[in-house]
């Protein structure tokens, strides 16, 4: 790779925050400047974000533009970053967000203005570099840096309740990290070897591979005595490693019932917050799933699965009803997201390979949909201030354009034909009921398909049609030019993936592919081999001194050759 390819993810990562020291040079009275500079921050960003999804080949490597060099060399901690397809896809959803994000606050953020753009670039590159890091600790830091900003963003431009949900958010989610941070240190000593002691990503899964297939063979013949060192330590403490990393990404996904957070966070954030957070905070959680709690322990992840995907069908059902019963259209959205979420848990635990695509697809239309509604429905809110669906109706005669914007992302949220959010979905329903999770799964998930009609069309004929019963409804006005230029990247955006899914389901479709096998490594009598599921480990400068692991040259048809 050139020297520009290997340092392509770090310009993604880091430029937000070179723009955001550009913001703190400036006065805070300047608040036109300091929105151009971040907006242009942004827009830089995705350039080189496009690039960087551009040069992802994916045929090629499972990581790809990787960057790794000494950082805590006597804790065997280095500053290791790369992209596989999934990766490298909710790069390209978070920094195609980024200056929509700043568009739609433009008119609604008027007070702190600086502070509130520093943590918009804040949050960009934190958010960023949890995606890139192939070191477990890196990963864990970036994890962390997350909630600060986020926190700010809810807590100080929020709405009336703005300090309680701030907490909220910030409790749970705080929670569930400190104990993963505790199974991260664990797995770190039970995956030592006389060699090797690391924190990175591809050198602790390579250690587990060997205990992870001798668990799976033992709890197939049911005697599980005989263990070697490794193997016995991960058996007898795996379990509650993953339950830790579990509750962690559970919390931020959110699954039910540890979803009570969400609701408040985004009915109290600002437009801003609302889209970033449906739009890629909540995907940590799902991509945590993905990339850490199921292959490190896929012989726990395995005993669990059922009760996991209990609570996703419980999330979709659950979150569907509750937004039947809502009168409040933030909250309702916000409950749409526990519903839909479920789906890429659904499909991840599905184990197969439509599963695992239509949920790492599903994770990229949440985003899209979920995100352009809350930047709508902020729209409605600045013209009316009012969040109840009682305060509109027969809108639709004073707001042509609007009403049109937002009836597509609908169709796309319930997953209409021709829109991103069928591929999906489908996606997910074929493979939960090609899997072995039993009938009943599919069937639970396709009444939440039925549901989700129910309620989002609910909610657009009392919002827009029947007759406007409201006279302050009457002098609203319809989409401005920058409105209307903020929302139609998401218009074309979910016409372009739902009728031309393919170039996305290319670079989604290898990392499902090790996913799935990976996962399998876990059910007793699997044949999956450890040279199926090795991963290549990019080496440190001999004089890092640093042991790891040498490079691997695995064989299989999931296999990476440079």
């Amino acid at each position: 790779m050139s020297f520009f390819d290997t340092h392509l993810l770090n310009l993604v990562v880091y430029l937000p925050l070179l723009f955001a020291a550009l913001v703190c040079m400036l006065p805070a009275g300047e608040r036109g400047q300091i929105r151009t500079i971040t907006f242009i921050g942004m827009l830089v960003d995705l350039v080189f974000g496009v690039w960087a999804y551009a040069r992802f080949e994916p045929g090629g490597p499972e990581f790809q533009l990787e960057y790794r060099t000494q950082w805590l060399q006597q804790l065997g901690v280095s500053y290791h970053i790369g992209v596989d397809g999934l990766a490298i896809s909710l790069i390209l959803l978070t920094v195609f967000l980024g200056p929509l994000v700043v568009m739609a606050s433009q008119t609604y953020i008027t007070e702190r203005v600086k502070e509130f753009h520093l943590a918009l670039l804040v949050l960009q590159t934190v958010m960023l570099g949890a995606l890139v890091s192939l070191d477990v600790l890196l990963f864990y830091v970036f994890w962390e840096a997350m909630l600060i900003p986020m926190y700010l963003l809810v807590g100080v431009w929020g709405a009336e309740d703005r300090q309680m949900a701030a907490v909220k958010f910030f409790l749970y989610t705080l929670v569930g990290s400190l104990l993963m941070l505790v199974a991260i240190v664990a797995l770190y000593f039970i995956s030592s070897t006389q060699t090797t002691r690391s924190f990175d990503y591809a050198t602790i899964y390579n250690s587990l591979v060997a205990a992870n297939g001798q668990i799976s063979a033992c709890m197939g013949t049911g005697d599980c005595s005989n263990l070697t060192g490794m193997a016995s330590m991960l058996y007898r403490w795996g379990p509650w490693m993953f339950a830790a990393f579990a509750l962690a990404f559970a919390i931020k996904v959110p699954m039910w019932p540890v979803h009570t957070w969400l609701p408040d966070a985004h009915v109290q954030a600002p437009v801003a917050g609302s889209m970033i957070l449906a739009g890629v905070m909540l995907k940590m959680g799902t991509y945590g799933f993905w990339r850490y709690a199921i292959p490190f322990f896929p012989a726990a992840a395995h005993q669990a699965r059922p009760v996991l995907a209990a609570l996703a069908v419980i999330g979709i059902v659950y979150g569907a009803l509750m937004c039947l019963a809502q009168r409040d259209i933030k909250k309702l959205i916000a409950y749409s997201s526990v519903s839909h979420l479920g789906y890429c848990m659904l499909g991840m635990l599905a184990l197969t390979g439509e599963g695992a695509t239509g949920s790492a697809y599903q994770m990229l239309n949440h985003g899209v949909s979920t995100g352009a509604l809350f930047l709508l429905f902020g729209f409605l809110y600045e013209r009316r201030h009012s969040r109840l669906m009682s305060d509109y109706g027969g809108i639709a005669k004073i707001l042509p354009v609007y009403t049109t914007a937002f009836l597509i992302i609908t169709f796309s949220s319930v997953a209409v034909p021709g829109t991103n959010g069928f591929v999906g979905e489908f996606l997910v329903l074929l493979g939960t009921f090609k899997s072995s999770l039993g009938l009943g799964f599919g069937v639970l998930g396709a009444l939440g398909v039925i549901l989700g009609a129910a309620y989002m069309l609910w909610m657009v004929q009392k919002v827009f049609f029947g007759p406007l019963t409201h006279r302050e409804n009457q002098h609203l006005s319809d989409l401005s030019l920058r409105e209307f230029a903020t929302v139609a990247p998401f218009l074309v955006l979910v016409l372009v993936m739902g009728l031309m899914p393919q170039p996305f389901l290319d670079r989604l479709n290898p990392s499902s592919e090790r996913f799935v096998t990976r996962a399998h490594v876990g059910i007793p009598g699997s044949q999956v081999q450890p040279s199926d599921v090795r991963m290549t480990v990019i080496g440190l400068p001999p004089s890092s001194g640093v042991a790891t692991a040498p490079t691997a040259q695995p064989a299989g048809p999931l296999a990476d050759r440079r």
